[in-house]
C-alpha cells in the first residue's frame, strides 16, 4: 500500500523531513485512488464515537453508587462536581461532554485547518490519533479517580480538538483525488462519522457488561480498551494517507469550462485568510448554520419526542403519555429507541446519498432540497401528530435526518466548487464554526422552547408544534442565502505569484519522483490490496449497521 520506496539505490535525493513530512505521501504512478476512502473512514468511524457518548451517560451516573446513583447536595454546583469524590454525577452535568466535543470541533478545525494544508494529512492524522485515544485514556484515568474536570479536559477538549483534526483530515485530499466526483469522495469519508455511534455505541455496551462488577460500573476499563483501539485505528488510517502529484487528474477526465457549469467550479482558488471577507463565505456558513441547527435539535429529542406526541399509541394502548404506567413506560421507550436507531441509519446514509447526488444535480440545487423539502416535512409534523399518524411522523424525520447528514457531506465538495481545492481543507475547517453555533442554537431552541409550552400548561403531546415552525423559519432563512450565493468575484484569488508561494508553503512537489520514486520502479496498486482494504472498514461498518437494525426493529414491533 506504500508508495514510498528506498531512493538511495536508485539516485534520486531522499526526501526532506521524517516519516510524517508531506513530501513522503506524495503518491506514485500506478497508485489507486480507491485505497484513499478506507483510510479516511478509518479514521472517521473512531471519531464520530463522539455521537454515541450519550452511552456512557447513565452508568457514568452511578459511578459511585454502582446500584443507584449518590446524589449530590444542593450546595454542590457545577463547579464543585468537577472535584467532588464524595456523590455521583447528574446526567444533565455529564451532557456538557458533548456540547464541548462539537465546540471544540469547530474551534480545532477553523485554527489549525491552515497548517493541514501546509503539513499535510498525515501529521495531521497522527496528531488527531494522539488526542482523540489519548483524550479518551486521560477520561478513563479521571473516572477512576471520579475527577471530573479530568474527563472535561481528556475528552471534552483534547478530544474535541482531536475530533476538529481527524474531521478535516482526509477533505482537501480526497477533493484533489476525486476532482470528478467530489460530493461522492467526501460524503463516503463524512459516512463514517455518522457511522461511528454505530459500531462505538453497541461495542461500549458489551465492554461495559463484560467490565462490570460489584464495585465499578465498568467505564473506565471501556475507555481504556476504547482508547487504545482507536489509537491504533487512526494511526493506521493516517499513514494510509497519499496525496496526488500537482497537476494530477483522473485518466480520461476533463474539467468543466468555468462558467458553464451548473455547479459553479471555479479554476482560481482563494487563501483562506481571505474567506472572512468574503460574501460567499458567510452565505455558506448560514447554509450550513440552518440546515444543522434545524437537524441537531431534534436528534437530542428524538425519543422523548415520539413518546409524548403519541404515548400509549406505540403499543396500541388508548393513553396519553402521563396515564402509563412504569411497564408501558418501559415498552414505549424501546420502541423509541428503536426510532432513534432508525434515524441514525438514515442520517448515515443521507451523507452517501445526497452528497453523490449533487455531483449530478450541483450543490446549490442540493441544497435548495434540503431546505424547501425539509420546510415542508417539518410543517407537515404537527398535522401528523394531530392525526395520530406514526407513519407520517417517523418518515417525515427519517428523511429530515438524512438530509442533515447529506449537509455535512455536501458542503465540502460546495467550497471547492466555489473557491477552488488549493486550501479547501482550511477553509472547510473555518466553516465548521457554523457547525459548533449550530450546536448550541438547536438544542437551546427545542429543549427551552418544550419546557416554555411545558410551563404554560400545553398537553405534552403539544409542545413540539410552535417548535417545528421555528424550525421552518430557520430553513428559509437558509434557502435565502443559498439562493443569493454567486461565483466568487475574481479579485478574491490568489495570483499565479501569490499561488505559487502557497505551494511553496506546502510544499508540493510536481510529481512522485521529486521525492525518490521511480517510473521504472513503481508497480500499479493491486485490486487485492483495494478490496482489502474496503473490507477492514467494511466489516465493522456492517456489524454497526447490523446492530442498529435490531434495534430499529423494536419500532416496527
Amino acid at each position: 500500500m506504500s508508495s514510498v520506496i528506498s531512493p538511495g539505490a536508485l539516485g534520486h535525493p531522499q526526501p526532506e523531513g521524517g516519516l510524517l513530512a508531506k513530501e513522503r505521501i506524495v503518491a506514485a504512478p500506478g497508485f489507486s485512488r480507491w485505497l484513499v476512502p478506507p483510510a479516511a473512514l478509518a479514521i472517521h468511524l473512531c471519531i464520530g464515537m463522539a455521537y454515541g457518548f450519550s452511552v456512557f451517560w447513565l452508568p457514568l451516573s452511578k459511578a459511585l453508587g454502582i446500584k443507584e446513583s449518590i446524589k449530590c447536595g444542593p450546595d454542590v454546583g457545577f463547579v464543585a462536581q468537577l472535584f467532588t469524590t464524595s456523590c455521583d454525577w447528574p446526567i444533565s452535568t455529564l451532557g456538557w461532554m458533548y456540547t464541548l466535543f462539537f465546540v471544540f470541533l469547530g474551534l480545532s478545525a477553523a485554527i489549525w485547518g491552515g497548517w493541514l494544508e501546509h503539513v499535510g494529512p498525515r501529521k495531521v492524522g497522527v496528531l488527531a490519533a494522539f488526542c482523540w485515544g489519548g483524550g479518551m485514556l486521560f477520561s478513563a484515568l479521571g473516572v477512576y479517580l471520579h475527577q471530573f474536570w479530568m474527563m472535561i479536559l481528556g475528552s471534552g477538549i483534547i478530544g474535541g480538538i482531536g475530533l476538529g483534526l481527524g474531521y478535516i483530515s482526509p477533505v482537501s485530499t480526497l477533493i484533489k483525488w476525486f476532482p470528478d466526483k467530489r460530493g461522492m469522495a467526501t460524503g463516503m469519508a463524512i459516512m463514517g462519522f455518522g457511522g461511528g455511534a454505530m459500531i462505538g455505541s453497541p461495542l461500549a455496551a458489551e465492554l461495559m457488561k463484560t467490565f462490570a462488577t460489584p464495585t465499578s460500573v465498568g467505564v473506565w476499563e471501556t475507555f481504556v480498551v476504547m482508547g487504545c483501539l482507536y489509537f491504533v485505528v487512526m494511526l493506521i488510517g493516517a499513514f494510509g494517507y497519499r496525496i496526488p502529484g500537482h497537476g494530477w487528474k483522473p485518466a480520461g477526465w476533463t474539467p468543466p469550462v468555468q462558467g458553464q457549469s451548473k455547479a459553479m467550479i471555479t479554476h482560481g482558488h482563494v487563501h483562506v485568510k481571505k474567506v472572512w471577507g468574503i460574501p460567499q463565505f458567510w452565505l455558506v456558513w448560514m447554509v450550513l448554520c440552518m440546515n444543522v441547527s434545524a437537524g441537531i435539535g431534534v436528534i437530542g429529542m428524538a425519543s422523548p419526542m415520539l413518546q409524548e406526541v403519541f404515548g400509549g399509541g406505540l403499543i396500541g394502548v388508548p393513553a396519553k403519555f402521563g396515564e402509563l404506567d412504569k411497564a408501558q413506560l418501559t415498552a414505549i421507550a424501546g420502541v423509541a429507541a428503536g426510532f432513534t436507531a432508525l434515524l441514525s441509519l438514515f442520517n448515515i446514509g443521507g451523507r452517501f446519498f445526497w452528497a453523490s447526488l449533487s455531483d449530478t444535480f450541483g450543490r446549490k440545487m442540493t441544497y435548495s432540497i434540503f431546505f424547501i423539502l425539509g420546510g415542508l416535512l417539518y410543517f407537515s409534523i404537527p398535522a401528523s401528530a394531530g392525526a395520530g399518524s406514526q407513519l407520517m411522523f417517523v418518515a417525515a424525520f427519517c428523511v429530515i435526518l438524512s438530509m442533515y447528514g447529506g449537509g455535512f457531506a455536501t458542503v465540502p465538495a460546495y467550497l471547492a466548487d466555489l473557491f477552488g481545492t488549493q486550501m479547501v481543507g482550511a477553509i472547510h475547517g473555518r466553516l465548521l464554526t457554523a457547525w459548533a453555533t449550530a450546536g448550541i442554537l438547536g438544542p437551546v431552541v427545542v429543549n427551552y422552547m418544550r419546557d416554555y409550552q411545558l410551563g404554560l400548561g400545553i398537553p405534552r403531546e403539544q409542545v413540539y408544534n410552535q417548535t417545528m415552525y421555528i424550525l421552518v423559519g430557520m430553513l428559509v432563512v437558509g434557502l435565502i442565502c443559498n439562493l443569493l450565493i454567486r461565483p466568487v468575484a475574481d479579485h478574491h484569488f490568489m495570483t499565479e505569484a501569490e499561488l505559487a508561494e502557497e505551494k511553496r508553503l506546502a510544499r508540493e512537489r510536481a510529481a512522485a519522483e521529486d521525492v525518490g520514486e521511480s517510473h521504472e520502479a513503481f508497480h500499479a496498486t493491486s485490486p487485492a490490496l483495494v478490496w482489502l482494504a474496503w473490507i477492514a472498514v467494511g466489516i465493522p461498518l456492517a456489524w454497526g449497521v447490523y446492530r442498529t437494525l435490531l434495534s430499529a426493529a423494536k419500532f416496527f414491533h
